[in-house]
């Protein structure tokens, strides 16, 4: 099977990454809004499809990316070379703890690990893609508060547990909920994640429910819109 999976404008290599490209990424990075950023930086990129997405979303903005493990880190530097963003995106291949810049970011986005005290997966790599602590979810959110600009966003996706842990470390941080988004597979369906986005804001929060299927195996006009200008036969 092909570890190659192509978008309209690029192509990614998965090759190497435990974690694949999934759904919780390709939405949030489909979902996010911001005015026009200069710098994004994306936390945790993986095989870089989040990055290179938003590259393609803010056709002005520098793309940064950090990612902790070697295997995927050299992946997503290929499929960031071989796109033809190629001159708006930088990988690093290091923690969130250890990352420093020289400027800070009008946009930070994040698909974090978020098994949080749970068994950890006897594969390493996927232990290292999938599992952490909560101590991670309060380091990541002070590094986040850090590097945001004074009117930048930070978005992230998350389960509905490890949500509420990132928005209460959030809420020390000042940084408070500006949007939420509450994924479904169906309207029959509970939640399954949420996307939300954190501000340095008073506003009240909006709050939406998105679907991904209106059936079995069929995709929503509003999924099929929002993915479009990504996924061929769209």
């Amino acid at each position: 099977m092909s570890s190659l999976f192509k978008f309209k404008q690029f192509e990614v290599d998965q090759q190497g990454c435990a974690m694949k490209i999934n759904t919780d990424g390709v939405l949030l990075a489909a979902l996010v809004e911001s005015d026009q950023p200069h710098c994004i930086l994306d936390i945790g990129t993986g095989t870089g499809v989040i990055a290179l997405m938003l590259a393609q979303r803010f056709n002005n903005a520098y793309v940064e990316a950090i990612e902790i493990d070697d295997e995927a880190s050299k992946t997503a530097d290929r499929n960031f070379k071989s796109s033809i963003f190629s001159n708006r995106l930088n990988n690093n291949n290091i923690s969130i703890e250890q990352y420093t810049s020289a400027h800070q970011f009008d946009l930070i986005v994040s698909n974090p690990p978020y098994f949080t005290n749970d068994l950890k997966n006897t594969e390493e790599k996927k232990g290292i893609a999938r599992h952490t602590n909560e101590e991670f979810f309060n380091d990541l959110i002070i590094k986040v508060n850090a590097l945001l600009t004074e009117n930048g966003s930070f978005w992230f996706v998350l389960p509905i547990k490890q949500t509420e842990l990132l928005i209460d470390n959030g809420a020390k941080c000042g940084l408070s909920v500006a949007k939420q988004i509450h994924l479904h597979s169906d309207e029959s369906k509970p939640e399954f994640r949420r996307i939300v986005c954190l501000k340095r804001t008073s506003k009240v929060p909006i709050y939406e429910h998105f679907y991904i299927y209106e059936s079995e195996k069929v995709y929503t006009k509003a999924y099929k819109n929002l993915l479009k200008d990504f996924f061929l036969g769209y």
